[in-house]
């Protein structure tokens, strides 16, 4: 799964997200939200399932590549940030009844 780990802001805010960040968050749990690829949607909505392992990739940076490991908590629904015009990730053509983007937990 790739993440971008250095500073990159998109409306006012920074998107960054680094495997050391996952290592801060409460149980060392996140959503993998703000996916806007087609193919990877499809993925993580279809195919991830509770307990597989996957790669986490540092993408944009000055040393990408791997940068460990982390496994799938909680299987693909919805991706919220897709209905908040606040949010980075917002998406005006998805709506909570007809969700068009979808995330999982890591």
């Amino acid at each position: 799964m790739k993440a971008e780990p250095e500073t990159r802001i998109v409306k006012d805010v920074d998107v960054k997200f680094s495997i050391d960040d996952l290592q801060q968050m409460k149980g060392s749990i996140s959503p993998w939200d703000g996916v806007r690829n087609f193919e990877a949607r499809n993925i993580m909505r279809d195919q991830m399932k509770l307990g597989d392992k996957v790669l986490f990739y540092h993408s944009n940076c000055k040393e990408p590549g791997i940068a460990g490991t982390a496994v799938i908590v909680r299987e693909g629904y919805p991706d919220h940030t897709a209905f908040d015009s606040t949010h980075p990730y917002y998406d005006p053509k998805s709506s909570k009844e007809s969700p068009k983007w979808y995330m999982v937990d890591v």
